[in-house]
């Protein structure tokens, strides 16, 4: 006989393990869970409503206040209450530096190669720390909810959250005392829940856009007999609700000809502006004008004047689409349904930007704000073994490679491969005797690792000592399903073998992922004529250090005038080398090679001479 276990308080019939979905998100949370009817439900916890405000508040007795209470702090204790720590999952204090005085609260420059700090009162916490107090509120609610302990949980992320972004999403789940199943992405979330219920014999191509209150994505997915397939994904990881905000923020600051540097010293007046222009950015989505006072100074914006601001930052999202889009070799006209997602898309210019540029009416038939905790909460029940009918394949946002010899990037997964995935290449040694190789990581879209962002950097020590091209050093890539990579390194001969989990402690701005992608296309003919010459001088490098090394140990079953020719043309070929002309260079390394290769055949005929010496074949 089976046996069930059924929760007492809720009368439900309690799987054998429970795991929540969450949605972090950088204005609000929530949480969701699959019901006793087996569908996705977001937890009310005691009346305070579906969102919990992504919000700490420290308080004077010690006391630690997150969610719906901490929200009245952020104009009577700014300094002490933390608001959109999202943005600062990942960073240094130098990727958002230009953002400070928006936030009321001290951010520290510690090391701008280390993730930044925030300061309260006299102790220091990183976004890491700041963003577990979330998640422990909201485990807190989920247990009181459903009356039973939560371990478990899947996290939802942006699409293009870089891995230090994601990592810190892991990290601050564990030190919430989450074990953090699947990180998954914002988008990809929302497609599941937008997609229970389809005909399992029906296709359909969707454009999932999903813009909240610090992030922005664009992910295209066909969906297929249960099989949701990422096909790409663009976006930008500081693009949201809060800079609409800051645009009427700003607005009001000219309006009123207050010195911007004077609001940023005094917190209190610049938390109520920001609240204030957040409200405004609401109330423009239903009516044509708003008008507030703020500590006595009349606040007003109508609704054609916010729509001419934030206009720059809808297209912003539109050309993201249009890559997206690109990226999937797909055309407007093959997307069957576009799906709205986040607050932020209540706005009805958007709304009508994006209605025009996909050409169809939109998908805005669910919550916005809930639907990504929904398909969290679904994924969650497919990590338990509860659905068997649906099988999720996601994809990377930036390619990952390792830098070759002169400075190239060579890509082991291209950017929108699918995960999770492993790929590796074979490489060899340049140097005769090379006992280590350094190998450096990058993540980017450019030719020449200059332009990429460096991940890691570590050696394969003890490889045997081989003349150069002898070692077979196997390098693999493997991208889990969170988006996280580990590197190994192995010497195939020798056996000898490396490997490293990729843990940047700092992460890509949105500017940076942004310029990684737009210049990629912009110079790539200009990368292309780059590698080519870097190519070109690496063979010829590699073809003098041979033909120097065979001098040396072979020139006496040569000539003088060969010698003498030979040595000709290796000063031609430094010749070419130096003018950097890939013609030229090309040219001189065949010059030397067609010269040179009937002496092969001449030392291994002597080899075989000598060896041979004595002995008879019968």
């Amino acid at each position: 006989m089976a046996q069930v276990s059924i929760n007492i308080a809720t009368g439900t019939i309690q799987q054998a393990e429970l795991i929540i979905g969450i949605d972090l998100g950088t204005t609000n949370s929530l949480i969701a869970y699959i019901n006793a009817q087996q569908q996705a439900e977001v937890i009310n916890d005691m009346g305070k409503g579906v969102l919990v405000p992504s919000i700490v508040h420290f308080h004077p007795s010690g006391e630690l206040i997150v969610g719906n209470e901490a929200k009245q702090y952020l104009i009577a204790d700014p300094a002490n209450t933390i608001f959109s720590v999202k943005r600062l999952l990942g960073q240094s204090y130098k990727d958002i530096q230009s953002y400070e005085g928006y936030f009321g609260y001290k951010i520290i420059d510690d090391d701008d190669q280390a993730m930044l700090k925030v300061k309260v009162g006299d102790r220091f916490y990183s976004p890491i720390e700041l963003s577990s107090f979330i998640l422990k509120e909201l485990k807190l609610r989920a247990e009181h909810a459903l009356k039973t302990p939560v371990n478990k949980v899947v996290i939802t992320v942006p699409a293009y959250f870089n891995d230090a972004q994601r990592q810190a999403t892991r990290d601050a789940g564990k030190l919430a005392g989450l074990d953090v199943l699947r990180i998954i992405n914002e988008p990809t979330a929302a497609s599941l829940a937008f997609g229970i219920g389809l005909d399992p014999n029906e296709e359909k191509t969707i454009a999932v856009y999903d813009l909240g209150g610090g992030t922005f994505d664009i992910s295209i997915l066909k969906i297929q007999q249960g099989i949701f397939e990422v096909l790409a994904t663009n976006g930008d990881t500081f693009l949201g609700g809060d800079d609409f905000d800051a645009l009427i923020l700003q607005y009001w600051l000219k309006e009123l000809k207050l010195d911007p540097a004077a609001v940023y010293a005094n917190q209190n007046l610049m938390q109520s502006l920001r609240l204030a222009a957040e409200e405004a950015k609401i109330a423009l989505s239903t009516q044509s004008i708003f008008n507030t006072t703020v500590q006595g100074m009349p606040c007003g914006i109508m609704r054609s004047t916010y729509e001419a601001m934030i206009q720059p930052l809808i297209q912003k999202t539109i050309d993201c689409c249009q890559n997206a889009l690109n990226d999937a070799g797909l055309s407007i006209k093959d997307i069957d349904q576009v799906v709205l997602v986040g607050g932020s898309t209540r706005t009805p210019i958007l709304k009508q930007a994006l209605q025009a540029f996909f050409d169809q009416a939109l998908n805005d038939h669910q919550n916005p704000d809930e639907v990504v905790a929904l398909g969290a909460a679904i994924q969650a029940d497919i990590l338990a073994g509860n659905r068997k009918d649906i099988l999720l394949l996601d994809v990377t946002p930036l390619s990952l490679g390792i830098e070759t010899m002169g400075g190239l990037m060579d890509v082991i997964i291209p950017r929108n491969a699918k995960i999770p995935t492993k790929a590796g290449r074979q490489y060899t040694t340049s140097i005769d005797g090379q006992v280590n190789m350094k190998i450096s990581v990058y993540q980017g879209e450019r030719d020449l690792v200059s332009e990429n962002r460096k991940l890691a950097e570590f050696e394969l020590r003890g490889i045997p000592a081989m003349p150069a091209g002898f070692p077979k050093v196997d390098i693999n890539f493997m991208l889990n399903a969170d988006g996280m990579l580990k590197v190994q390194a192995k010497e195939l001969r020798s056996n000898t073998q490396q490997e490293i989990i990729i843990t940047p402690t700092y992460g890509l701005t949105d500017e940076q992922v942004e310029k990684m992608l737009l210049d990629s296309m912009v110079h790539a003919k200009e990368d292309v004529a780059k590698r080519m010459i870097i190519e070109a001088t690496r063979e010829g490098e590699q073809m003098r250090y041979t033909i120097e090394s065979f001098l040396k140990k072979h020139g006496q079953l040569l000539s003088e005038a060969e010698i003498n020719q030979t040595n000709d043309l290796l000063h031609a070929l430094n010749h070419q080398l130096a003018s950097g002309d890939k013609d030229q260079i090309l040219t001189a390394i065949d010059a030397i090679n067609e010269f040179t290769r009937p002496f092969a055949e001449r030392v291994m005929d002597q080899a075989i001479s000598v060896a041979m010496k004595g002995k008879s074949i019968e």
